[in-house]
């Protein structure tokens, strides 16, 4: 019998990497832009299937909202008419390139292999990671420091900005 789950999960695990791949092979910016939002919501798709609803809400809000929306704007402002000028070719190092990034791959693959024959997963405390309440009690409990300097370096840069934005007005 075929468990719903597992079937939405490899949905998506295809669409995640069909994605990927159509991401670094297009030759328009535009249309990799629109494969990467792609991309970002089949990922958000399996951080659901995961139980990590929080995640899955921020990549989609995040990712696929703001920094998208940002690189398209970038995109379309560059106004790219020539793409002949972005084609690569193909050349001996980048062949090269590919070999020993698919060997060190194979490697990582390896130890990993090895290096866990055995070990049993906890599931309760994994699907508790990626919950709302988790992120929160961790993040003001174990992690209230760096939030809180995290929290004062951003008013500084705002205030900075505002500064800056103010002296090229005068």
């Amino acid at each position: 019998m075929v468990n719903i789950e597992v079937v939405l999960f490899v949905v998506l695990a295809v669409l995640f990497v069909g994605s990927g791949i159509m991401v670094i092979t297009r030759r328009s910016p535009v249309l990799a832009v629109l494969y990467l939002i792609l991309n970002f919501f089949a990922l958000a798709g399996l951080y659901l299937t995961l139980q990590a609803q929080f995640i899955a809400v921020i990549q989609i809000i995040v990712y696929a909202g703001a920094i998208m929306v940002l690189f398209l704007f970038v995109i379309m402002l560059l106004n790219l008419k020539d793409e002949e000028k972005l084609i690569e070719k193909i050349t001996a190092r980048k062949v090269l390139a590919v070999g020993l990034s698919a060997a060190v791959m194979f490697e990582i693959l390896y130890i990993i292999w090895i290096s866990t024959p055995g070990i049993e997963r906890d599931v309760a405390k994994a699907e508790e990671l990626g919950r709302v309440e988790a992120i929160g009690k961790a993040l003001f409990s174990d992690f209230l420091f760096p939030f809180e300097v995290t929290s004062v370096v951003l008013i500084v840069a705002i205030v900075g900005a505002v500064i800056l934005a103010k002296k090229k007005l005068d």
